[in-house]
């Protein structure tokens, strides 16, 4: 179940009412509960790989209190990161092994498992792992209510596709917390600007994306293949950032105020302002639980470099286990040093402009390599953006003016429009709750939960990215 399938708009509605009907003490178990049975409709076995992670952190947590027990802290990670690496990244490291053994000259047919990763498995034991850091480190207590712990990790909004939720930003809120009328509005408002974001603009630029990287690429035309790569730029964003929009917005719902994970990421003016932007969670979980912990900056540039490449490297292999995966990290951590050699200081002397453009240019060729299914398909990508071909298929004969509308509105509203809402805002003085219980917002709410319903029941053309991480 995701929150764009018809069981979903069955089972939130009774788990909210049921919620609202429930005394304060008994609210938390029902939240457990509704969680596990929408967990439990991807796959019955999935929940049981979720509750073993949840004891293992639990237990070692405990014993954490009576002892800071590096042993303790170190045999859990490694357990957790044992799990991670057969569900995700057995079936890689068999390949390069059965690769490595081949170029020696021995035969080796390389096994393909049949592993079916369950889903948000690297959502959930990231935060797992960062609960078990946080009460080693003495930064948070030890949750000893159980049913606390396992509503922290398996809270149905972010269980599957994140945000990342750090325990010490929740850990208050699962004890005691307040729900609101603004707050719930809000929930409301944000989780239909999610659903509007996903349906109906990440799931229209998706349909022409998938085409194109379906094709023989030496057949698309140059401006095609420039417009696809744009799309799923614009595809990627809309769909992630919505659903956790989505997810936030749920959370408030319940009287949860989960970190945001998306702030404009395509106005940066630098690849290291992208990352403070983008998948916040993520790129906040490496900081405080990798790179700060391998010395950050504060042991000498050279060792910095590698605490870059390391955290970019692993954030690539974060998203899939697989060579576009890895290039496309390595990539990024490439800018980010480069920047910190030459360009940081060069932008500082330029325009804001000029920061925008280069930063687009990199994401924008970084997110080919992202989206490709091989190293060779991503390179001749690239390769016909620039080389004159014959082709056959061409931009014509995908774009509409219903995509264009689209994609001038995908533009617009990946940054641009909240900008200048942002000043409106603060100009006349609306808080976020004000604004959301007013007239305008409420009919652009129901407007856009129509318009994504309608579209859901007359098209069954619904991918989700990060629904396989």
């Amino acid at each position: 179940m995701t929150f764009l399938t018809p069981q979903f708009f069955c089972f939130f509605p009774v788990t909210a009412l049921v919620f609202f009907l429930l005394p304060q003490r008994a609210r938390n178990p029902w939240l457990l509960l509704a969680s596990w049975f929408f967990y439990l409709c991807a796959k019955p076995i999935y929940l049981t790989f979720l509750l073993f992670t949840i004891a293992a952190s639990y237990l070692t947590g405990r014993l954490l209190e009576r002892k800071k027990s590096k042993g303790a802290l170190a045999a859990c990670l490694v357990i957790l990161g044992l799990l991670l690496f057969v569900f995700k990244y057995l079936n890689f490291a068999l390949s390069l092994v059965g690769r490595g053994l081949n170029l020696l000259g021995f035969s080796f047919s390389t096994p393909v498992l049949d592993i079916l990763m369950p889903v948000g498995i690297s959502f959930y034991l990231f935060q797992a792992m960062g609960y078990v850091i946080d009460v080693y480190r003495g930064e948070v207590k030890v949750q000893k209510n159980y049913i606390h712990m396992l509503l922290y990790v398996s809270f149905f909004p972010q269980l599957i596709a994140g945000p990342i939720v750090k325990y010490h930003d929740i850990d208050r809120q699962i004890e005691s917390r307040t729900v609101t009328a603004d707050k719930f509005a809000y929930g409301v408002y944000r989780f239909s600007c999610g659903m509007g974001k996903k349906v109906l603009l990440s799931n229209a630029f998706a349909e022409v994306v998938d085409k194109v990287y379906g094709y023989e690429l030496s057949e698309v035309s140059a401006p095609l293949l420039w417009l696809a790569a744009l799309l799923y730029m614009l595809q990627i964003y809309f769909d992630f950032s919505g659903y956790s929009d989505m997810a936030i917005g749920l959370g408030k719902m319940f009287g949860f105020d989960f970190q945001e994970n998306f702030n404009l990421p395509y106005i940066s003016t630098s690849v290291k302002e992208f990352w403070r932007r983008w998948h916040i969670s993520l790129s906040s979980w490496f900081r405080d639980y990798l790179y700060i912990p391998l010395g950050g900056n504060r042991k000498g540039t050279m060792k910095t470099y590698r605490n870059l490449l390391i955290v970019f490297f692993l954030t690539g292999m974060w998203h899939g286990a697989g060579w576009t995966f890895i290039i496309w990290g390595l990539f990024h951590g490439l800018f980010q040093i480069l920047e910190r050699l030459l360009l940081g200081k060069a932008l500082a002397k330029t325009k804001p402009i000029v920061g925008g453009i280069y930063t687009f240019l990199v994401v924008y060729f970084g997110w080919i390599f992202f989206r490709a299914e091989t190293f060779g398909q991503a390179v001749s990508f690239i390769k016909y953006m620039f080389v004159p071909h014959e082709s056959t298929i061409i931009a014509a004969s995908h774009v509409d003016s219903r995509l264009a509308m689209l994609l001038v509105l995908g533009i617009l509203f990946c940054g641009p429009v909240q900008l200048l809402l942002e000043k409106l805002l603060k100009r006349s003085l609306i808080s976020e709750q004000d604004f959301t219980a007013s007239l305008p917002c409420t009919v652009c709410c129901m407007a856009m939960l129509w318009l994504s319903i309608m579209m859901l029941i007359n098209n069954t053309y619904n991918p989700f990215i990060y629904f396989r991480f």
